[in-house]
């Protein structure tokens, strides 16, 4: 092996390929004062050199193209690279370089904008039999027969064993080696936009997983001065916290630009603790814009919060982050505590028609109310908004997960609730998000799963999660996340095992996605041209969408009981575009004929638990 300068210049952390025969090595460790760089395959050991702010830098020429390597600090232990692309052997293992190109064949993609987003979040591990990204690529049709336009997938970093939600990641940079690694993924996003399908990756920078988590012996990447509920918080603040900072914006701007992903969806930003005057998430926004534009694509940024902050999406200008869009946790809950009654831990704030209704207007319900749950104020103003800045949902990985025994909606609520869920989702102004299943009413649940090696950090997982139940009213005990057949249940139906009644419920959402797609109020995302009536008893929901001809109105019956059809209809010849109580949708039966004068509404009602839409019989 042969040695060259010291690439003190060289832009990007980890092992790269230069001119397909030499290999550049940048790794941050001030840590260490001697670093070097073990080819496992070969035996042989390389000095880097160090620079100035603690990096280590070299470029050599190693035998094998696909050599696998440790980095040995000051002599002794040897470690993972922290910037890894391919962990092929675990996070104990060493990681190993990757093959210098891949055959593209999206060069003519730029993505899409983001009102056209609709998002079908998935586990890689649990969407099929294989658990794999070659066997989600199978898949893809359906998702595009759907009416999908975005498919989200959880984090896929680096985790410790074979099964995880992904959140216990500890190689940002590494796709997990059991779903098919780096070039799996690449596989996969190529033959979404072959499609027509954007991509979204679930990154976590709130924190990272404990086991295989050696970043700590090469530098400052975490701080004692925060803490977060999932484990030591990361250094975006304090002295060396540049590097940190470095770190991470690396790691954005490698899935979207090497891996051609369209969206990142940051997880938990208000586990995020940077009092900086130039926060991390405003870094990271400025520096994606700036891959957006030079690329000529449509990228984004996706916050996750609950912290009902309008900050997540203001401009930077104004003070901001810049993020692209946030989910709104308010709008699940409202929607949930109508379905279910669920009134305890957080859905103690919730359970009113008009807390949905406010939901729909504005996308926040707490906007800097006192909220029971917290014993504090909680939210800011949600004026400033766009509609096309909130991802809502009825079901996600997170509500669905959290549960101690994992149930999704078709467990908690019947047929025509189900239905009645779907439409709210489908037919608000803001972006709907799926929950992989719940188009055909899976009723396997989705557990928290793991796979730890280390016993006490598996005894400590099991604690952990009984204690995040105590301020919910469930009962027994909750699966135990490490036995695989915990992961084995959680594993979601195929199209060809479906039941008419779940193939039904999936026609219902491909015609409320068509629906979404094709009329012009509901196309048109906007929070200014939405208008809400309630009342809660009985509990009904009234949506306005558009203006003049081009209106439209949803009414959503949250009753138990046959509701008056409001006459809140202009005069005008109606036509109904949808009534999920229709025996076509296996409901009781429509009461609406296909065009309605207001004269005949006066001796029809809204069928229990049900959702219909009208528009001007002009349209």
């Amino acid at each position: 092996m042969t040695q060259h300068e010291p690439a003190a210049t060289l832009a990007r952390l980890g092992a790269h390929w230069h001119n397909s025969d030499a290999l550049d090595v940048l790794v941050w460790a001030p840590s260490a004062d001697q670093l070097d760089l073990h080819f496992v395959d070969s035996g042989e050991y390389v000095a880097l050199e160090r620079s100035p702010g603690g990096y280590f830098a070299g470029r050599c020429q190693p035998q094998s193209g696909l050599s696998r390597y440790f980095y040995r600090i000051d002599g002794t232990i040897e470690r993972p690279d922290p910037a890894s692309r391919w962990q092929p052997d675990g996070v104990h293992g060493p990681s190993a370089i990757l093959p210098a190109s891949f055959p593209w064949s999206d060069v003519h993609w730029r993505g899409i904008e983001i009102q056209e987003y609709i998002f079908y979040e998935l586990h890689v591990g649990t969407y099929t039999p294989a658990g794999t990204f070659a066997a989600l690529i199978e898949r893809l049709p359906e998702l595009r027969d759907l009416g999908i336009t975005a498919v989200e997938l959880m984090p896929v970093a680096e985790f410790p064993g074979a099964r995880n939600w992904g959140y216990d990641g500890v190689y940002p940079f590494a796709a997990h080696h059991s779903y098919g690694g780096p070039v799996g993924l690449k596989q996969f996003v190529n033959s979404c936009h072959r499609l027509g399908l954007a991509v979204v990756l679930d990154v976590v920078y709130n924190h990272l997983g404990p086991e295989g988590n050696y970043l700590a012996e090469f530098g400052p990447y975490f701080t004692d001065r925060y803490h977060t509920p999932w484990g030591s918080a990361l250094n975006f603040d304090g002295p060396y916290s540049d590097h940190v900072v470095r770190y991470f914006l690396e790691n954005a701007l490698q899935w979207l630009d090497e891996f051609h992903i369209d969206a990142l969806r940051l997880d938990a930003i208000h586990g995020i603790v940077d009092r900086n005057a130039q926060p991390f998430l405003a870094c990271l926004s400025k520096a994606v814009d700036d891959l957006a534009e030079v690329q000529g694509r449509h990228v984004y940024l996706i916050a996750e919060s609950d912290s009902n902050d309008f900050r997540v999406t203001q401009a930077r200008e104004a003070g901001g982050y810049g993020i692209r869009a946030q989910w709104s946790d308010d709008f699940h809950h409202a929607l949930h505590c109508l379905q279910t009654g669920d009134r305890s831990g957080y859905y103690e704030d919730y359970g009113r028609v008009s807390d949905l209704a406010k939901a729909f207007r504005a996308g926040f319900v707490y906007q800097g109310e006192y909220s029971p749950h917290r014993k504090q104020r909680h939210g800011s103003s949600a004026k400033t908004l766009r509609a096309n800045g909130l991802v809502v949902c009825s079901q996600n990985h997170d509500q669905v997960g959290n549960r101690m025994l994992g149930e999704r909606s078709a467990s908690l609520v019947d047929f025509e609730a189900l239905k009645l869920s779907a439409a709210v989702v489908l037919l608000s102004p803001f972006l709907p998000l799926l929950f992989m299943g719940e188009e055909f009413a899976e009723d396997h649940p989705f557990l928290y799963f793991a796979s730890h090696t280390d016993p006490a950090l598996s005894a400590a997982v099991r604690g952990g999660r009984k204690k995040e139940f105590a301020d919910f009213a469930w009962q027994g005990e909750p699966p135990d996340p490490q036995s695989e057949a915990t992961f084995e249940a959680s594993k979601i139906s195929g199209l060809g095992e479906l039941h008419s009644l779940q193939q039904n419920l999936r026609h219902f959402y491909r015609q409320l996605i068509g629906l979404r797609k094709t009329v012009p109020a509901l196309r048109d995302l906007n929070k200014e041209e939405v208008e809400t009536m309630s009342s809660e008893e009985p509990r009904l929901l009234i949506v306005k969408r558009g203006t003049g001809d081009r209106e439209v109105y949803g009414f959503f019956n949250f009753d138990d009981d046959p509701v008056p059809f409001p006459q809140v209809l202009p005069r005008a010849r109606w036509k109904c575009l949808l009534d999920s109580a229709s025996e076509a949708w296996l409901g009781p039966g429509s009461a609406f004929p296909r065009a309605l004068e207001l004269s005949d509404t006066q001796t029809l009602a809204l069928s229990p638990h049900s959702a219909s839409l009208f528009c001007r019989e002009t349209l």
